[in-house]
C-alpha cells in the first residue's frame, strides 16, 4: 500500500524544483516507460500487478544494467493507487521514476577548447544537430524531441528558457524518444560562436530562401525560435544558411506562420530527403 509520504514525494516531482533537487523525473504508461526502460536504468517502478506480470524481463533486463546493485524499487498497486500517483487524466498501469540526463538549464561560457571537450566538435562536423531558441510550450517540445529521434538526430540544444524536457507533459509528448535523445541545455550564443566560421548554422526565417531550393548539407545545426517570437534577434544574427518554408500558393492569403513543432518536422524532413537523394546518386 502506498503512504501519503510516497504520493506527495512522487507527485513533487511535477515541479521543476524538485526535479532539480531529486535528480529524477517521471514517466509514465507502458510505451513511455517501456522505452525508457530499455536504454535507462530506472529508480522506482510502481505497476499494476498485469504490468508486472507481462513485463517481468523487462524489468529483469533493465535491472541488469546496474549488476542489479542499485536496481529499481518495485512496488506492486492497484488501478486506484495509480490514479492518486499519476499526473495523467487516465493513467495506464505504470508510472516510474528515472534520472535525469541533461545539464542544468545554466548559462555557460564556453572558448572553443571547451566546446571540443565537452560537445565534441568532430561529431557536430559529422551530424545534423537541432537548437531550441526559447521553446515555451511542453507538447511543442515533447512533440520536436520525437521528430528529432524519428529522423536520427542525436542531439538537441536548448537556450536555457525553453520548457524543460523533464516536466511530466513533456516527457509523455515524446512517447519514449528522450531516451534516444540527447538534450543539452547550453546558452545558443557562444556555442554557435565557438563553431568554426564556415560551419553551417541553419534557422527557419520569414526573410529565409526556399528550402526546398537551397543547397542543405549532411551536418549542421538547425536552429527553431520561440512561438510568438521566433529566433531572438542575437540568435539570428548569427545564422549563416537561412531558410524559408514557403506558403502554397505564394500570392493566396495565409497564416502568418506554422507551428514550430510542425516546421521542424518539414524541415528536418527535407533534410533527410535531401541526404537520402544525395546518397543514391
Amino acid at each position: 500500500m502506498l503512504s501519503k509520504a510516497t504520493i506527495k514525494r512522487i507527485r513533487a516531482l511535477e515541479q521543476k524544483k524538485f526535479r532539480r533537487q531529486t535528480g529524477l523525473f517521471v514517466a509514465e504508461g507502458p510505451k513511455v516507460v517501456g522505452d525508457l526502460l530499455a536504454t535507462m536504468a530506472a529508480c522506482e517502478i510502481f505497476a499494476t500487478a498485469e504490468w508486472l506480470k507481462k513485463n517481468q524481463r523487462l524489468v529483469e533486463e533493465n535491472s541488469a544494467m546496474t549488476g542489479g546493485k542499485s536496481a529499481a524499487t518495485i512496488t506492486e498497486i492497484s488501478d486506484d493507487e495509480l490514479r492518486r500517483l499519476s499526473f495523467l487524466q487516465h493513467p495506464q498501469q505504470v508510472l516510474a521514476t528515472f534520472k535525469m540526463s541533461a545539464s542544468p538549464p545554466t548559462p555557460l561560457q564556453i572558448e572553443r577548447g571547451d566546446l571540443i571537450a565537452n560537445y565534441q566538435l568532430s561529431t557536430l562536423n559529422s551530424q545534423l544537430s537541432l537548437a531550441l531558441d526559447g521553446i515555451q510550450d511542453p507538447g511543442n517540445l515533447g512533440t520536436i524531441i520525437r521528430i528529432a529521434d524519428w529522423f536520427g538526430i542525436e542531439t538537441i540544444f536548448c537556450s536555457p528558457d525553453t520548457a524543460d524536457a523533464y516536466a511530466p507533459k513533456v516527457v509523455q509528448a515524446t512517447m519514449g524518444s528522450l531516451a534516444r535523445v540527447k538534450i543539452v541545455y547550453q546558452d545558443l550564443a557562444p556555442l554557435i560562436d565557438a563553431l568554426p566560421n564556415d560551419f553551417p548554422v541553419y534557422g527557419t526565417l520569414l526573410d529565409g530562401d526556399d528550402i526546398y531550393a537551397e543547397p542543405l548539407t549532411p551536418h549542421g545545426l538547425i536552429v527553431m525560435g520561440n512561438e510568438g517570437n521566433g529566433i531572438s534577434p542575437e540568435i539570428a544574427q548569427k545564422i549563416n544558411r537561412r531558410l524559408l518554408i514557403p506558403n502554397f500558393p505564394a500570392d493566396r492569403p495565409t497564416a502568418d506562420s506554422l507551428n514550430v513543432a510542425i516546421a521542424t518536422a518539414i524541415t528536418c524532413a527535407e533534410f533527410r530527403r535531401r541526404h537520402l537523394q544525395g546518397a543514391q546518386k
